[in-house]
This record gives C-alpha cells, sequence and structure tokens, in this order.
C-alpha cells in the first residue's frame, strides 16, 4: 500500500515487520487487534505502526537502539514491539512487577533510550527517568481527554502528528529484543534474541498449533514475558487476530474468550487453577475455543485431568523453553494427551523436540547419556538466544559446546519424549540422596485438598538440607500436616517426604508468568547462612 515503502536492496532479509506487510496486502480490513473498546484492521493497524515509528524516528532512535516499555497489556503494547522494529529498532521490556531498583538496571544495562509507559505505570517512569544517563524522553500511553506532566510526550499525540516511516526492514541476525530473565537470583540478564530466532519460534508455532488467518489469540501472559510476547510475532505472520486484555482475572479471561470468538490461548498452572476454582466457570461460553496450550512450570496432573473433562471440545499443548530459546524447544502434541491406550504416559511429558532444534541429555562434562539416564536437558537450533547482553562470560557457559545448557534435570525415553525432573539448581541433597522437587510437588497435587504447593530445601544439621513442603489450601478446606505426610509416605521413598510442612492462608509469590518464586521463598530460611543454595 502506498506509504509503506521498504529501505534496502529487492532481495530483502525476511524479518519481524513482513507479516504486517503480508497482511495488509492480502486482507486489509480484517481484524488485526481487539480489545476492550478497540478495534482495527490490519491496515489501519500498519499505518498506526508506521507512524509510530515516525515519531521513534523523530525522537531520534536509530536502527540497533533500544526502546523500553513499562506497562499492562492493551493495544499500544502490541503496536511498541512492531513500530519499533519497523524502526529498526530493539525492543526492550520492563517487568512491571520489579522493584523501582530492578526496573533501573533494566533501563541502564540495556542503555534503552526512550521509555513508554501506561498511566498506572507512568509517576514510576518518570521517576526511573530521573535517575537515568540514557533516557532520553518518556512518552505517556494514556485515555485521550487525560492531562499528561509537561515532560511528558502523548502517545497518541505522537502517532498522529508523525509522519510515515518507510520500514527499516531489519531481518536475519539483526538483534530485535532484549528479554530480561525474571531476576529471581542476582541481577537479570539481558537476553539477546535476533529476527531469526524469532522466526524460527514462529515456524514451530504454525506447524504445531495450526495457527491460521482466521485464529483468534488471546493475549493475557504478560507482554513483558517472551511467553506472551513470542505470540505477537506467530499471529501476525499467519494474519491472525490478536485479542488483548490488561492482566489475567479469571472473569476478564473467559469474558474475552466469549465477547471476540478467541479460538487459541496461553495458560500457566496457576491460571488454569484460579479458572477451574471459579464459581460460574461453567455459565461462560467457550466454544469457540479450540486449544488451550499451556507451560511455564509444571502441570499437576490431576489439574490437567480436571481442565480436560471440563473442556471436552478443546484440544491441549505443552510447551518446553526458557526465554533463551526463544522460547520454545520441545511440544507435547495434543494427541499425547490421554490417559488410556498406546500413548499413554506421554502427558507427563515435555514433549518432543520442535522441528528445528536438536535436543539432547548430557553429563556435566557434555557428553550425551543414555536413554533413560537423568542429565541437564540442552539444546542446540536457530531459537537459541545470540548471547546475553554485556555479559560474554555468562555466554560462554550458557552456550558451551555449541548446545544452549538450560539448567533443567531430566531423562529422554524411546520415543524421543524428554521428560523433566526438575531445575539442577532445585534439587535437594539431603543426606546424600539427591531429591527432584518436582516428583515430590507432582505427589503433593494428587492430595484432594491442596491448591498450591512448593518443595525447596532448608538448612539442616543432620542433613544438609531439609525437604521442606510450602502448602496452600483449596477455598474452604484445610490441611492436616500429619495425614499429608502420610499421603507423602505412601507415594514417595523416606528420604524423599518432607521433613517439614507449612501451610500458609495466601497464596505464594509468583513471577510475572506465574512461576513460583521459588528463590523468594527459600530466602527466609538461607539468609544468614554460610552456604548457600544457588
Amino acid at each position: 500500500m502506498a506509504g509503506f515503502a521498504s529501505q534496502g536492496s529487492p532481495v530483502a532479509t525476511t524479518g519481524l515487520t513482513q507479516g504486517i506487510h503480508r497482511s495488509v496486502q492480502l486482507r486489509p480490513e480484517a481484524r488485526a487487534l481487539v480489545a476492550q473498546g478497540t478495534q482495527r484492521s490490519w491496515r489501519e493497524f500498519a499505518e498506526r505502526v508506521a507512524r509510530l515509528a515516525g515519531g521513534l524516528s523523530e525522537l531520534r532512535i536509530q536502527p540497533g537502539d533500544r526502546v523500553a516499555m513499562l506497562g499492562l497489556n492493551g493495544p499500544a503494547y502490541v503496536e511498541y514491539y512492531f513500530a519499533v522494529l519497523w524502526a529498526g529498532g530493539v525492543i526492550a521490556p520492563v517487568n512491571v512487577r520489579w522493584s523501582l531498583e530492578e526496573k533501573a538496571h533494566c533501563l541502564a544495562d540495556s542503555g534503552a533510550l526512550l521509555l513508554l509507559a501506561d498511566g498506572v505505570h507512568l509517576d514510576e517512569a518518570l521517576t526511573l527517568a530521573q535517575g537515568s544517563s540514557s533516557l532520553r524522553a518518556v512518552v505517556g500511553i494514556a485515555a485521550a481527554d487525560e492531562v499528561l506532566p509537561g515532560e511528558v510526550m502523548p502517545y497518541e499525540q505522537l502517532i498522529a502528528q508523525s509522519p510515515v516511516l518507510p520500514d527499516a526492514r531489519r531481518g536475519g541476525q539483526d538483534l530485535a529484543a532484549l528479554f530480561y530473565t525474571g531476576g529471581t537470583t542476582g541481577r537479570a540478564k539481558g537476553v539477546m534474541l535476533s529476527h531469526d530466532n524469532f522466526l524460527a519460534n514462529s515456524m514451530t508455532a504454525l506447524v504445531n498449533l495450526g495457527i491460521r488467518e482466521d485464529t483468534v489469540h488471546l493475549h493475557t501472559a504478560p507482554l513483558f514475558h517472551l511467553a506472551g510476547g513470542s505470540r505477537l510475532f506467530t499471529i501476525t505472520v499467519a494474519g491472525g487476530t490478536h485479542a488483548v486484555i490488561p492482566r489475567f482475572e479469571p472473569e476478564a479471561f473467559l469474558h474475552a474468550i466469549e465477547t471476540f470468538g478467541v479460538n487459541v490461548t496461553v495458560v500457566v498452572p496457576s491460571m488454569l487453577n484460579a479458572l477451574l476454582n471459579l464459581d460460574g466457570f461453567d455459565d461462560y461460553d467457550l466454544s469457540s475455543l479450540k486449544l488451550l496450550s499451556y507451560g511455564a512450570s509444571p502441570m499437576p496432573e490431576r489439574l490437567l485431568r480436571e481442565a480436560m473433562e471440563r473442556l471436552p471440545h478443546v484440544d491441549f499443548l505443552q510447551s518446553y523453553g526458557m526465554t533463551e530459546l526463544s522460547p520454545v524447544a520441545t511440544m507435547l502434541e495434543p494427541k499425547y494427551h490421554v490417559f488410556e491406550g498406546p500413548h499413554a504416559g506421554k502427558i507427563t511429558s515435555a514433549g518432543r523436540a520442535v522441528f528445528n532444534a536438536d535436543v539432547a541429555i548430557q553429563d556435566p562434562a557434555g557428553r550425551e547419556l543414555p536413554l533413560g539416564d537423568v542429565g541437564e536437558i540442552c539444546v542446540r537450533g536457530p531459537m537459541v538466544m545470540q548471547g546475553y547482553w554485556g555479559q560474554p562470560e555468562l555466554t560462554a557457559e550458557a552456550l558451551r559446546g555449541g548446545w544452549m545448557h538450560t539448567g533443567d534435570a531430566g531423562y529422554m525415553d524411546g520415543d524421543g519424549f524428554i521428560f523433566l525432573v526438575d531445575r539442577l539448581k532445585d534439587m535437594i541433597v539431603t543426606g546424600g540422596e539427591n531429591v527432584y522437587s518436582a516428583a515430590v510437588e507432582h505427589v503433593l497435587y494428587q492430595y484432594p485438598a491442596v491448591h498450591e504447593c512448593a518443595v525447596i530445601g532448608i538448612p539442616s544439621d543432620q542433613w544438609g538440607e531439609a525437604v521442606h513442603a510450602i502448602l496452600v489450601p483449596k477455598p474452604s478446606m484445610q490441611l492436616d500436616a500429619a495425614e499429608v505426610l502420610a499421603h507423602c509416605r505412601k507415594h514417595l521413598a523416606g528420604y524423599e517426604c518432607p521433613k517439614t510442612i507449612e501451610v500458609r492462608a495466601s497464596e505464594l509469590p509468583k513471577s510475572g508468568p506465574g512461576k513460583i518464586l521459588k528463590a523468594e521463598l527459600r530466602k527466609a530460611y538461607w539468609e544468614g547462612q554460610e552456604r548457600r543454595i544457588n
């Protein structure tokens, strides 16, 4: 379309903005983005992206410059992703759940020149800008009638007054994003991901999830995390529809599926747990939903069984990976989500390598282990990160031998299915025996009254580390520690059973993508100890 000319040679490197060009050409009036009070066609979306990119250019953003975002999910977040890339820049989303100090570290480490912020986080953004040596300006995303501080550039004004910028057409190995790891231990690291990294991930999603132009995908996972953000690229490549809600809330999530005709979405176990425990869950019309993808943390079998029983028309698909893998390395397809028949037993796995990934189980020396032996899950392929921003030593350690070392313990069966055992760092060494917390948690989740659980190692003069379970009961139910321990003894070796059990009334602390923050739980027990768990 006129106004969307591109820079560069006739043989352009394919990049993450290509999906916009294709969608404008093939289906300009089809829905690109829907949210409460907002609907935009691909033609409208492309023009806003190109004008926002023009505004970034006028604010002196050049190819390779980092642009940060601090906010909840919304139409502007989707536009931010693609406008920064359209201008040739690098996206650097900021986790809204971090402390002010952690956010400042992310901005300083990335060298971000601009910060976009929604109204909820604008005051914090201004505080961060005052303490930053790199930020040039803050762009405020607000309602049309909202008055912003004088030093803030209004987002809609920036789009309205800026010219359409030709697409920079960055692609290939050009840096596309810096995604900062959760920061659960030490300083967060910036994971460097290229256009090719994201396109490799998008191809696997297109193949395994059946994403097409009629797909309506609900983005409910935070877009500052790759679990949420990576699907923006997949849906755009396919020319589907982005449906967006600010944050996960069970009622809003179900209402969005019903209202927008959502047929694909992503959840983590804690989200699914909240949905199934919601009064009125069965009152919503979820007939449009065809595929529910899940991952990020282990899915309790009883929770998955219940979900499959209550959503019999929905296919379930598990993804396993990490930010450093853009983020997916293996998938467990819907046909393996069965409890009987020839595929029974595969449902407890993380699936098999996606078509463009090599996955191996290695010992500490980098040797591949026999089938069935537990070792570190290692991955290589076009989805593997370029490295950690400004940290060559950590990059070399993570990518040693040409493989991404995930830090996850697992094994491979004879059919190539990967079975996760635990994070290597979550392994508890008690009395000389290795205890994998995920195995203990699996048993605890089978206890009917357990809503959430986390198993950690705590200091023990007798054992070095002792197995400690932290439990949250289901609403209106009680947990008796002695009964829980008796349940564990039926299913676990003696050394695997919790030595102590703690029952909490409130939910366990979680990261943005819904992972339980075990580092935070451990902290109370290990502070002041001479030896710490890594």
